[in-house]
């Protein structure tokens, strides 16, 4: 169920001292080939993590080797010498792999503006290295969590293909990408440009609509990896709705475990002009902290949601719109609507749909409740 599900990969999550509470820590994945091609999607926020930066001039040769990732830290806002900690990591893995550090991918999760214990990152290497297994895609997905209560792993198959995955994130989730690392492995037999595509296409419907707080990461990474091993090249078509699907329920289970949440919301735009405006919309309901207190409150405010597609510069009539929580359109027209008292709350996972009746487009964008322990975990985090 996770990056070692596809064959040609080995991996391995340790604990090599990083976090003070002695938590494992440290990930490896290897593609053994033959194939090692690659393609990679990051954070769009302007300020970069180191691992970022060196990552994103790795995968500009299209082929990457292992992938190297540590949580306890970002390595983020470290300057110069958290490039040079990234690019010593890396040389580690070559060395001890006997590739070129050209070919390590690097990606790091935690605590923004701390440099990485190297004197305990590069033995780590090390102890990793020896116990690469081609059963050890668990221990790599437990290896990265931070917040994360639950590590998050998933698989689809193809034709005698797979493509799996593991991601971490819980916190400063939001476009671009959703703050998350996710390693994707197949064994389809494909070179970097069929990678990128397909990746690209996926990240978009997937880990791009998924906004749990508004905040953007420094570290986002998404990795795909191919081997070939299978032998297999699949359709393009095929090969895409597999990763999507993989992404998706990363996406989800991302959402499922976002800090301190309650509710689950599931906000779907629909008849928008335009692809564009249904996102715009969605992510502005997404983050109106209003709406999401009366989501956590189990309070179906619906002119929340009309308050905030308003600030939009989507295409609509605002007598034109309509809402739904729960399949109970409580707004008509932008009016009252159906008696709002029908809408249950109780459960995890409230839908609120848009109506903004100007077009044929839609988007779903997924987001969380604003809760009291939302607040404390994130006023704490650093101490």
């Amino acid at each position: 169920m996770s990056v070692t599900a596809a064959k040609g990969f080995t991996a391995a999550g340790i604990a090599a001292g990083i976090k003070a509470n002695g938590n494992p820590d440290l990930a490896l994945v290897v593609n053994e080939g033959p194939r090692r091609a690659a393609a990679g999607v990051f954070t769009s926020n302007r300020v970069k993590a180191a691992p970022v930066l060196w990552t994103e001039q790795v995968l500009k040769g299209g082929e990457v080797t292992a992938v190297l990732l540590n949580s306890g830290g970002a390595n983020a806002c470290t300057g110069p010498k958290g490039f040079q900690d990234t690019h010593a990591s890396a040389e580690k893995v070559a060395d001890v792999l006997g590739h070129s550090a050209g070919e390590v991918a690097v990606a790091s999760t935690g605590l923004i503006g701390v440099l990485l214990p190297m004197d305990k990152l590069i033995p780590g290497i090390e102890q990793a290295a020896a116990q690469l297994s081609e059963h050890g895609g668990e221990k790599a997905a437990i290896a990265i969590k931070t917040t994360d209560t639950v590590h998050k792993t998933a698989v689809a198959q193809g034709q005698g293909w797979t493509v799996g995955g593991m991601a971490k994130g819980a916190g400063m989730l939001a476009p671009g990408l959703a703050t998350m690392l996710v390693v994707l492995t197949t064994d389809a037999d494909l070179d970097h440009t069929a990678l990128d595509s397909a990746l690209r296409g996926a990240t978009r419907q997937t880990f791009d609509r998924v906004d749990s707080d508004g905040c953007m990461s420094t570290n986002d990474t998404v990795l795909l990896l191919a081997s070939g091993a299978s032998c297999v090249v699949p359709a393009h078509d095929e090969f895409a709705e597999a990763v999507r699907a993989v992404c998706d329920d990363l996406a989800r289970q991302l959402i499922g475990d976002a800090e301190g949440a309650s509710k689950d919301i599931r906000i779907e735009v629909i008849n928008a002009a335009t692809e564009d405006d249904a996102v715009e919309v969605g992510r502005s309901i997404a983050r109106n902290n209003l709406l999401k207190c009366a989501i956590h409150g189990e309070d179906p405010n619906w002119g929340r949601v009309l308050s905030a597609i308003g600030t939009t510069s989507a295409a609509f009539e605002p007598d034109q719109l309509n809402v739904a929580i729960n399949d109970i359109w409580v707004c008509k027209n932008g009016s009252v609507g159906e008696d709002r008292d029908l809408v249950d709350m109780r459960f995890r996972e409230v839908r609120i749909t848009a109506d903004l009746a100007a077009g044929p487009e839609s988007a779903v964008i997924w987001a969380n409740d604003l809760t009291a322990d939302y607040v404390h975990e994130n006023s704490a985090y650093s101490s």
